[in-house]
């Protein structure tokens, strides 16, 4: 498997690439640009896109935006955690690929939240050619990602948490979402997207010097395409896995106003086969609010979620209030991404579950956060 090397950049490089890949604010993972390189044109591509095809999109592309999404739930026999971890590229023409990672760790059985990030350049030549059937491996200050035909393995390290975890798909194929693995983000441009929505966790957590076995349940998201981020825009994003071995992916896109500017919902039967809800069979709604210490931005907080196709209702409660990630060092936004409990009930029957909800847009990283002003 072919694993992308970094090689330094000299500082003055360094500073006019952030100073370009980070103007402004928009959505996690994506360096917002307001719609505004000279790369992108003001509207979404008109000409097809090719299919997805596996192994070949596993591995990293070269379009302007991509990243590989995991979330989960693990556990000792004692002790409950939700885990993020999120690798990033992003390109803009011959500069050299800028690399960002998030790791978080919702501590839920004591009741602390704790993230990370990290950042590196790559070269373009490290980028595997078109048709590439050895799927991803990339490495940023020391975390790592690997995969291949869902077989996955991630490592990283923060303060009091170190995590070494094999991942191992359940389902048969990955999942397209959109029904053909393309959704809009309407000006911003297209992107590709597939998930594999339920995988088996197994694997060692460091915690606070004690490493012990931990067995769990992950999501996998892989998004690339030429879409930037528009200022103002966000989304609402619900994974959802029930104990019945069906999974829902919810996301809501929304325009600079606020305003819903796409619906996409999949739902994966237990059988691992996958079929579209028509948004006008979604429906989400918050319980409440919170409000970040970190940043002053308002979140909802708990979520009632109807499904009329295939009639579900469920009930989605933050295992912490405080999930937030102000990452000011790496992709300049700030986002809520937490693990949820779930319950409600499936064509008729008590259901529960777990998931994680993901929220960009609602806050921005205060200016005395930005760190020192780039020349």
């Amino acid at each position: 498997m072919r694993r992308l090397r970094y090689s330094p950049v000299p500082l003055v490089v360094l500073i006019a690439l952030l100073a370009l890949l980070l103007a402004g604010c928009g959505l996690p993972g994506m360096v917002a640009t307001g719609g505004r390189l000279p790369t992108v044109g003001p509207a979404p591509t008109p000409a097809p896109l090719p299919p997805l095809r596996f192994p070949r999109d596993e591995a990293p592309h070269r379009d302007l935006t991509e990243w590989w999404y995991y979330t989960g739930h693990f556990r000792t026999p004692d002790h409950e955690y939700g885990f993020e971890l999120t690798f990033f590229q992003t390109l803009r023409g011959q500069l050299p690929p800028y690399y960002a990672a998030h790791y978080a760790i919702s501590d839920i059985t004591r009741g602390e939240f704790h993230f990370d990030q990290r950042t590196a350049f790559g070269t373009l030549a490290n980028i595997p050619p078109a048709g590439s059937r050895d799927g991803f491996a990339l490495a940023i200050g020391g975390w790592t990602i690997r995969g291949l035909n869902g077989q996955d393995q991630l490592s990283a390290a923060m303060n009091n948490y170190t995590i070494n975890l094999r991942l191992s798909d359940l389902n048969p194929r990955p999942i397209a979402h959109g029904g053909n693995g393309l959704i809009t983000y309407g000006l911003a441009g297209f992107s590709y997207y597939y998930s594999r929505p339920l995988m088996s966790i197994s694997g060692t957590l460091n915690d606070h010097g004690a490493t012990v076995p931990v067995t769990g349940q992950a999501w996998m998201d892989h998004q690339w395409g030429n879409f930037v981020s528009l200022a103002g825009s966000g989304w609402d994003w619900y994974s959802i896995q029930l104990d019945n071995r069906t999974e829902y992916m919810l996301y809501v896109i929304r325009d600079a106003q606020k305003r819903p500017l796409a619906t996409v919902g999949t739902a994966v039967a237990a059988d691992g086969t996958a079929s579209e809800i028509p948004s006008s069979a979604i429906h989400t709604q918050p319980t409440g609010t919170w409000q970040s210490p970190h940043t002053s931005g308002t979140y909802p907080s708990g979520w009632q979620i109807t499904l009329d196709t295939p009639g579900v209702a469920l009930t989605l409660t933050p295992a912490l209030r405080d999930q937030e990630l102000a990452t000011a060092q790496s992709t300049g936004v700030a986002y809520w991404e937490g693990a949820v409990r779930i319950a409600g009930s499936a064509q008729g029957r008590p259901i529960t579950g777990q998931g994680y909800v993901e929220l960009t847009g609602y806050a921005s990283i205060p200016s005395s956060a930005q760190g020192p002003a780039v020349p």
